[in-house]
């Protein structure tokens, strides 16, 4: 009793400290941005047979070649390491998202926003700018949500390597977006908080200690954090370097990750599938056998191993993952034969791999033409489905594509498209993500963008149907207003 008396007296003196020195230098008026217009970014590393005669897998920054750009695009809703964008709360009956956004059709810079979807009144209002990133262009500084057992709205934004730090943000309201206090500054990169009812935050996040490596921090209140804890560092014999992406969820007590390894820490050979969970927060991590597991891993051999792609020679793309109705991970995610855009190393997969409680089993579901294309999982009793922009798209082989549903009912042994949810599009459509706890009409979340040039990126969301898209407003003139129908086969600005 002592003991948390102390912390809750230590807490609330730190956060008044925290909250007085962000007033400071923090804005004083809500910064409201005049529409949804999502972030434009270009890796600017091209490859294929260019007009000069260069031949494939030619790293240039040169625009000519046919197989476009590692990835570029509108990037709004990237990545799918940053988990979760969006959160529906039934106390407030408001789906509140974040996303990366900028300041005008033409523009690079990137601004971290939040918003929500009222399912009373069927508006959204302006949206607001949480953080500027002072002219950085670059959506892997995108923000990540949280919503605490008091209503609180934590943006989690993310940093870039050790050259760029990330923030955390909690709302001065219950269930509002009507500003903003800076809690903390500090190296954090692809956020993945995780709130848990009566416990308190359970983040998951990636430090660049060499190259990327896996941490988790918790937090009884979101201002006093534990130590950074490393939880993955694996390295072959022989590495001085390794390296993973992760994407995360948590089902009731249980928070687990999926992630991928770089040999040597070379991001362009991600390989291999592991599988870690925690139903303590943090105290003990076990594989999905419930075999306990020594951190931070080391070996590349480990009871966390799910599929060796490594002597297949496979690159391995994680997006998205939840949990079927007995609790067990199951996995969305993309398989090719190398890091290169374009047709030589197809046959790119969406692939879906799911515990049973025993054993492991790994499905195809589709093709798709790019290593960066990204959808989501939805996981009820009897029909799984994923949203994912695998049908061919105005820019083929590029980033993105039409989205297109498909669904199995033997809990992904099969698959079959019911719907082509787009179609006829001016740009790719791209990053299609899953709201935590959706709900109709704002059950998919997802941006656009023409990979090729430099474009306008337009937002938009779905219901579980497929079948009704709205399009959020673009440009604003009211404090609020009503997302339009889009007309999702017919091309229009």
């Amino acid at each position: 009793m002592m003991r948390s008396t102390m912390r809750l007296c230590f807490s609330l003196v730190l956060l008044l400290s925290v909250l007085l020195e962000s007033r400071s230098d923090a804005q004083e008026a809500v910064w409201r941005a005049d529409g949804y217009k999502g972030i434009w970014f270009t890796l600017g590393q091209y490859y294929g047979k260019g007009t000069d005669g260069e031949t494939y897998s030619k790293r240039l920054r040169n625009p000519t070649f046919p197989y476009g750009d590692k990835y570029s695009g509108g990037l709004g809703t990237y990545t799918a390491k940053h988990v979760p964008l969006a959160i529906y709360s039934k106390e407030a009956d408001k789906t509140f998202f974040v996303y990366g956004g900028t300041t005008g059709p033409k523009d690079r810079y990137l601004l971290c926003m939040i918003s929500y979807f009222d399912h009373q009144t069927g508006e959204v209002p302006k949206p607001v700018v949480v953080h500027d990133k002072q002219g950085v262009d670059d959506p892997h500084d995108n923000p990540s949500l949280a919503i605490d057992d008091e209503g609180y709205v934590w943006v989690f934004v993310s940093g870039r390597a050790r050259a760029r730090p990330g923030f955390k943000y909690r709302s001065k309201k219950p269930y509002s977006i009507d500003g903003f206090d800076l809690i903390s500054k500090e190296e954090l990169t692809y956020p993945q908080p995780h709130f848990q009812p009566g416990k308190g935050f359970l983040h998951l996040f990636t430090k660049y200690t060499g190259v990327r490596e896996l941490y988790w921090e918790t937090s009884e209140d979101g201002v006093v954090w534990t130590d950074d804890k490393q939880l993955a560092g694996i390295r072959q014999p022989g590495d001085s370097r390794g390296g993973h992406y992760q994407t995360s969820a948590r089902n009731g007590e249980t928070v687990g990750t999926f992630f991928n390894r770089h040999p040597n820490g070379v991001v362009d050979q991600r390989t291999d599938v592991y599988y870690a969970q925690t139903k303590d927060m943090g105290k003990t991590w076990t594989a999905a056998d419930g075999t306990v597991l020594t951190t931070p891993l080391r070996e590349v051999e480990n009871p966390a191993l799910v599929i060796d792609y490594a002597w297949r020679k496979q690159n391995v793309y994680l997006k998205d993952m939840s949990f079927d109705k007995d609790g067990n991970p199951v996995l969305l995610y993309v398989t090719s034969g190398g890091h290169e855009p374009g047709p030589p190393n197809d046959p790119r997969q969406f692939r879906l791999v799911r515990f049973d409680g025993q054993q492991w089993h790994d499905r195809v579901i589709c093709k798709t033409d790019h290593n960066y294309d990204m959808g989501s999982l939805y996981l009820s009793d009897s029909v799984w489905t994923v949203w994912v922009p695998a049908a061919t798209g105005p820019q083929p082989y590029h980033g993105g594509g039409e989205v297109v549903m498909w669904q199995s009912h033997d809990q992904g042994q099969s698959w079959a498209q019911v719907r082509q949810v787009t179609a006829g599009s001016l740009r790719n459509h791209n990053y299609v993500r899953r709201p935590v706890n959706a709900k109709d009409p704002f059950y998919a979340f997802w941006g656009d963008g023409d990979p090729t040039k430099l474009s306008e990126s337009h937002l938009y969301f779905a219901d579980s149907s497929g079948e009704k898209i709205w399009e959020l407003p673009y440009e604003m003139d009211t404090e609020s207003a009503k997302p339009k129908r889009f007309n999702a086969t017919a091309k229009s600005e």
